[in-house]
C-alpha cells in the first residue's frame, strides 16, 4: 500500500469513526474516569481540575510588558502549565517565573511557518538559551499542500535539532488551512520527525481549534503522542469538549475564565 493510499484510508477510518461517536456535548460533564488521554486529569469535576493542562498565551504583536507581567502572575497563581509567548519575550518570563514551576514556551516560525527552516533553528536554540522549556512551531503549509513531504520533515527534524533533550516540541499544523486528508498527513509526519506534541492552530487563521480536528489528530497519532487544541478556546465548556475529544494541552488566552468558568471575548 502506497502513502497516498494508506492516508485515504485512515482518514476514511476516522470520519467514519467521527460520525459513530462523537465528543459529548460540552456541559455534559467529563469524560469517565480512566478514559482522558495521558496527561488530562482522569476525572474533570470543576473548571480549576483543567489548570496544569493550559498553556497561558499571549501573542498579540502589541503585547505589552505590562501584558506580559499580568500573563505570569496569572500563570503562577492558578497554576498554569506554562506560559506561552513570542520569542522576544522568553528570556523576560523565564526570568520571572523561575521557581515557580510554571514552565515557559515559546512560539517559532510564528504564525506563517513559511521561513527557511535554518531561521526556525537558530529561533528555536536562541530562545531554548534564554529559558524555553518547550517549543511550538509552525510547520511549512504550503510545502504540505504542495505534496513535498521531505521538506515538510526536514524542516520539522532542524527545529528538533535545535532543541535540548528535555525540550518538548509541539508541531502546529494550521488544520484549518489543511484538508482531512492533508492533517492526517501533518500529524504522521511530525510523529515520524520526533516531536512531541501536535497542535491544531495559531490561532491567527481563519478558524481554531475544533472538536473534530481534535480527535482525527488523535486517531492519527495514538494514545502516546500529545495533542494541543488552541485557536478559539474562550469556555470551560469549549475546554472540557476538546479534553474529551482526546486534546492533552490547551492553548488558549481565556485561560482564566476557563478556570473560573467566566465568560470571555478573547480571541486565542
Amino acid at each position: 500500500m502506497d502513502q497516498k493510499e494508506l492516508i485515504d484510508r485512515i482518514t476514511r477510518e476516522v470520519l467514519a469513526k467521527l460520525q459513530e461517536q462523537r465528543p459529548a456535548a460540552a456541559g455534559q460533564g467529563a469524560a469517565p474516569a480512566g478514559s482522558a488521554p495521558p496527561g488530562v486529569p482522569a476525572a474533570v469535576k470543576a473548571p480549576a481540575d483543567l489548570a496544569r493542562c493550559i498553556d497561558h498565551t499571549l501573542l498579540k504583536p502589541d503585547a505589552t510588558r505590562e501584558q506580559i507581567d499580568k500573563l505570569c502572575a496569572e500563570a503562577v497563581s492558578y497554576h498554569f502549565y506554562s506560559v506561552c509567548v513570542n520569542s522576544s519575550w522568553v528570556e523576560y518570563c523565564a526570568r520571572k517565573l523561575r521557581g515557580t514551576g510554571v514552565k515557559t514556551c515559546a512560539v517559532v516560525g510564528f504564525p506563517l511557518g513559511s521561513m527557511e527552516s535554518r531561521s526556525k533553528s537558530f529561533e528555536t536554540r536562541n530562545a531554548i538559551e534564554n529559558g524555553a522549556d518547550e517549543i511550538d512551531m509552525v510547520i511549512n503549509v504550503g510545502a504540505l499542500k504542495s505534496r513535498d513531504l521531505k521538506k515538510v520533515e526536514e524542516d520539522i527534524r532542524w527545529v528538533l535539532r535545535a532543541c535540548r533533550a528535555a525540550t518538548v516540541l509541539k508541531v502546529i499544523i494550521e488544520a484549518a488551512l489543511l484538508t482531512d486528508e492533508e492533517k492526517v498527513l501533518a500529524c504522521q509526519i511530525a510523529q515520524k520527525a520526533g516531536a512531541h506534541f501536535v497542535k491544531t492552530s495559531t490561532g491567527f487563521a481563519k478558524s481554531g481549534a475544533t472538536a473534530q480536528d481534535v480527535a482525527l489528530m488523535r486517531r492519527t497519532v495514538g494514545p502516546k503522542m500529545g495533542v494541543k487544541a488552541a485557536g478559539g478556546v474562550r469556555t470551560y465548556e469549549d475546554a472540557l469538549l476538546m479534553i474529551q475529544s482526546g486534546a492533552t494541552r490547551l492553548g488558549t488566552s481565556a485561560s482564566v475564565a476557563i478556570v473560573t468558568g467566566q465568560k470571555t471575548q478573547d480571541s486565542y
